[in-house]
């Protein structure tokens, strides 16, 4: 870190001009930040990840290993990026067809947790403090506080801003073990309870 530099940048790791990176981010072994991507303050990047042009990442957003955000591809605050997770951008890729421009967004939102080795197809948004399970293929926009697992991703749950299952009562209320923190259930909404 050098000593106008706010962020930590490994000696093996590439950042293209352009990037903007907020202070106290780290970034690791043999990862790329491609031009005019943003990171946020306190946000770590693992082992060969690559961030691609114009890429946004919030603050505090953990990115483990392996992982490639493509262009379109834009993550909140408080974002976690498990092992080897993969995104896309464009539907119907042809090597043949140039497609540059053509890309599609996905938004993940505050919170949300998306586990090792699960794909993203683009266009669908990932809701506030979703869980998205290890090896999971998302195939459609995921709700707030959803629990998706499986290939194709199907909904089992919800999960509290904690990581936890919420189990909700017959009057649609649950509670974090952790936190305490409840949450209402109605007409297939989740929200925290102020």
């Amino acid at each position: 870190m050098g000593s106008d530099q706010k962020y930590f940048a490994h000696e093996t790791a590439v950042v293209d001009e352009g990037c903007e990176i907020g202070a106290g981010t780290k970034i690791w072994h043999f990862s790329h930040l491609m031009k005019n991507c943003v990171l946020g303050e306190k946000c770590n990047i693992g082992q060969n990840v690559v961030v691609s042009p114009d890429v946004h990442l919030g603050n505090n957003v953990k990115v483990q290993n392996n992982v490639s955000i493509y262009t379109g591809v834009n993550c909140e605050d408080d974002v976690f990026l498990g092992p080897s997770c993969v995104f896309t951008n464009i539907t119907n890729p042809r090597s043949n067809v140039v497609r540059r421009g053509q890309y599609e967004r996905t938004t993940v939102k505050r919170g949300a947790s998306i586990g090792a080795n699960a794909t993203i197809v683009c266009g669908h948004d990932i809701g506030k403090f979703a869980f998205i399970g290890a090896g999971a293929v998302v195939t459609k926009t995921v709700p707030d506080y959803a629990l998706l697992v499986g290939n194709p991703a199907k909904q089992i749950g919800w999960m509290s801003e904690y990581g936890h299952r919420l189990h909700f009562d017959e009057d649609g209320v649950a509670k974090c073990p952790e936190s305490g923190e409840e949450y209402s259930l109605k007409d297939g909404v989740v929200k925290k309870i102020q």
